[in-house]
């Protein structure tokens, strides 16, 4: 119902318009509604859940369903609970004036209902906008009753000249203010016990009670928790009355394939315009920075419990074009484009956002997240290049022989951190069987994305155990494996 909102400021003028109240619950379920039937996205900017977490997200709100989002760190759970406020209406009108957005239809608070005898249909109401009716509370070991339902405030008391037997003393908590709104309590199984007890006749029977007043207060809410699995081992557990009064559990989970991946992370990294204009990211580059977190949710190295978040591939996304942009910058070059040895500078971003079991410690951050790179490196090896294999016949004549015989009769080939585009290009271009190898297997690759590729070839053959790589302070150096040791003899 089209109603104006601004021409409507009381109680008579609300009932003249013929509003009819209408329940959060309902309220969602009927505006899903109308966005399937006109085939409207109702998740948007949530990809790779089109066929699995979002059709059951829609039947929950269908079903009026309070909902627990249960899955690993990074799987857009506080996104989907933040998108459901766009299936809410508008506007909403509240009593003005009350604490705990009181329907002016269907009072309930003391307050509301004192006003409306009062002064009857000339009693003022508000709007409240869709964008206000969110609610969100981070479950902590230190939340208390106080703060989640409500508890005596003895200053009201002083002030008001009120007994404590009298109603009026309470103050109301986050719950009950956000009546007749969405109410997501994130990380709910670090909530402890007797919290989550507090909680089960909000959920039922949808009365409070605080400190011995037990007031009937209907509160009219969509209730989200989120979980990590993990945590009901780590930290604590969702006591079994309270997940019997949440409707539907809906596990969420990781993107299936680098495509889905690359579009979370280029829609939510926070990129400077200047950096887009400067820096070029080759295709391969960014599958190969997605690959790495799929390398690492199956990586031994890591523990897959504790779940790898798509925020390493955003801020793995970031760190990448700021160490291209901080090569050209010290070049004073206006452009430049990402390198295969730029992926070092994303170290810092993958040893922050990876728990590691025993074996990973032993290795160290550092050493896992290269481990990752070249695993990443090994995966996409084969998509642009011909495979090798773990075992070949000694006599047998492979594509990389003249490549590999390049580095052998030669001394190998540096490339710097910080060199300048030109000095980059033509130390690749000086290695003639690299040129030829891309000819004959990726001949449609553009000039600019060529380079990576050289780059990918050189190092997957490293990973291969074809050449050597060594790191020194200002770049890498490139060798045949056993050359500089047999020349050295």
């Amino acid at each position: 119902m089209k109603l104006n909102y601004k021409e409507i400021t009381t109680l008579g003028a609300l009932k003249n318009a013929g509003y009819q109240s209408k329940n959060i619950k309902d309220e969602l379920r009927d505006n899903l509604i109308l966005k399937i039937k006109n085939k409207e996205q109702t998740f948007k900017g949530v990809w790779g859940y089109e066929n699995s977490v979002i059709p059951e997200l829609e039947r929950a709100i269908l079903s009026r369903h309070n909902i627990n989002l249960l899955g690993l760190r990074g799987q857009a759970k506080t996104r989907l609970a933040r998108l459901m406020v766009n299936l809410l209406d508008e506007y909403i009108p509240i009593v003005e004036g009350s604490e705990i957005n009181d329907d002016p239809l269907k009072p309930m608070s003391r307050y509301a209902m004192e006003l409306i005898k009062e002064k009857g249909d000339k009693t003022p109401i508000s709007w409240l906008p869709r964008e206000e009716r969110f609610y969100e509370k981070l479950a902590t070991p230190d939340v208390t009753v106080a703060d989640l339902i409500g508890d005596v405030d003895p200053i009201k008391a002083a002030n008001l000249k009120l007994s404590y037997a009298d109603d009026r003393v309470i103050h109301f908590g986050m719950i009950p203010r956000a009546n007749r709104c969405i109410f997501v309590i994130n990380e709910l199984p670090d909530l402890q016990a007797r919290i989550q007890v507090s909680l089960f006749n909000i959920l039922q029977e949808g009365d409070i009670q605080i400190r011995g007043f037990k007031l009937r207060l209907p509160l009219d809410l969509q209730f989200v928790f989120t979980a990590n699995p993990e945590d009901y081992t780590n930290r604590g557990s969702i006591v079994t009355p309270l997940k019997d009064r949440i409707g539907s559990q809906i596990l969420t989970h990781y993107p299936e394939d680098i495509k889905t991946a690359r579009k979370i992370t280029e829609q939510e990294a926070k990129l400077d315009e200047r950096q887009t204009n400067a820096v070029f990211v080759p295709d391969v580059a960014k599958d190969l920075l997605e690959q790495i977190s799929f390398e690492a949710r199956e990586s031994e190295y890591v523990d897959a419990k504790s779940g790898v978040s798509a925020r390493m591939s955003i801020t793995a996304f970031e760190n990448l074009l700021s160490t291209a942009e901080r090569r050209a910058l010290k070049n004073g070059e206006d452009s430049t484009s990402i390198r295969l040895n730029d992926f070092m500078g994303i170290i810092p971003s993958i040893t922050g956002k990876i728990e590691l079991v025993y074996e990973g410690e032993q290795e160290g951050a550092g050493g896992v997240a290269s481990i990752l790179v070249e695993d990443a490196i090994k995966t996409l090896f084969p998509m642009y290049f011909p495979q090798i294999d773990k075992l070949e016949r000694k006599d047998a004549v492979g594509p990389y022989d003249e490549l590999i015989s390049w580095f052998f009769d030669g001394d190998g080939f540096e490339i710097l951190d910080d060199a300048t585009n030109k000095e980059y290009q033509k130390e690749l271009d000086s290695v003639q069987p690299l040129n030829q190898l891309i000819k004959e297997y990726q001949p449609d690759t553009s000039k600019e994305d060529s380079y990576f590729l050289k780059e990918l070839l050189l190092w997957g053959l490293v990973a291969h155990k074809k050449l050597s790589k060594h790191r020194f302070t200002e770049g890498y150096q490139f060798k045949d494996l056993y050359g500089s040791f047999i020349s050295g003899l």
